[in-house]
């Protein structure tokens, strides 16, 4: 079983790609943000740790940490939201450390994608067996994020300004996937490379 980390910036269509690649190849895909949500549940790693630091404001009336009222409480507190990151990035680092080793064990799986935003920033290189970079020019993730997120110009400039370069994401990546053009190009690059690894 490969494990291969997936990265790229807004708007590069790694879920698009991830979707072609979930229904055609033995793999199992893990979305870390999927993840950081899973960990605050009711009796799973992040929970009590969460209420102890923020206290029971920001649960909603079902018991669940309520999304929104947590997102209010670490936007204006800096401190805050590194405290929250130090608890929720080991652990969903943890969960993904257990998925790999179960995968191994059962032996069932050609492939192990993880997807993250912050993959090199979070230090997944010595996890992974390989990082892939979703590549777009940036002209055409601009349109995308307008196109399926009704984003501004200003907000998208935003979010670009805060990502890894063009030059860092290349620099950790062993495959660069050029996902700028038609889905098909797209969809050929991706079955080239894993193909080689059956």
């Amino acid at each position: 079983m490969r494990v291969i980390g997936f990265t790229g910036g807004v708007g590069s269509g790694k879920t698009r790609v991830l979707s072609y690649i979930g229904e055609k190849y033995r793999c199992r895909i893990i979305l870390a943000d999927e993840v950081a949500h899973k960990v605050k549940e009711p009796g799973q790693a992040c929970y009590h740790a969460l209420l102890g630091l923020m206290g029971e404001g920001i649960l909603a009336p079902d018991g669940r940490i309520d999304r929104a009222a947590m997102a209010e409480r670490i936007f204006s507190d800096r401190v805050l939201l590194e405290k929250v990151n130090g608890l929720i990035h080991p652990a969903v680092k943890d969960y993904i450390l257990s998925a790999i080793a179960e995968g191994r064990r059962e032996g069932t799986l050609d492939f192990l994608f993880i997807e993250a935003a912050l993959l090199i920033e979070g230090g997944y290189e010595s996890i992974v067996d390989e990082l892939w970079y979703i590549y777009a020019p940036e002209p055409v993730r601009r349109e995308r994020l307008k196109a399926s997120r009704a984003y501004s110009e200003e907000k998208i400039t935003g979010i670009l300004e805060k990502q890894l370069s063009e030059e860092e994401y290349r620099r950790h990546c062993r495959v660069v996937i050029d996902n700028g053009g038609s889905l098909a190009d797209t969809y050929r690059q991706i079955d080239g490379k894993l193909e080689e690894y059956l």
